[in-house]
């Protein structure tokens, strides 16, 4: 069964564009992966320190397998004191 993931992530102002960078990265290297189907990241128009990845997973085994890469691994590092708040995620399925 796919995977349809939403993360909501909101940065601090100043750091903006620092956390844009890192989260550009991010991407790159997910759309390596081979269970990876989708995996878009948006900018807030109106809020621009507010992002929000769109994921479509092959199964939760290639879900898993992302959330072990050294890449997400080392996010929350990367991403230390830069978030206004914590990220949301929604993981969903189509009906």
């Amino acid at each position: 069964m796919k995977i349809y993931l939403s993360v909501h992530i909101k940065s601090k102002p100043e750091h903006q564009e620092e956390v844009k960078a890192i989260l550009q990265n991010l991407v790159v290297q997910t759309l390596k992966e081979e269970g990876c189907i989708r995996y878009d990241l948006h900018q807030g128009i109106d809020e621009e320190s507010t992002f929000v990845f769109y994921e479509i997973w092959r199964d939760q085994k290639a879900l898993d397998f992302h959330n072990q890469t050294s890449y997400i691994k080392a996010l929350n590092a990367l991403l230390e004191n830069k978030l206004a708040s914590e990220a949301a995620l929604v993981k969903t399925t189509i009906l």
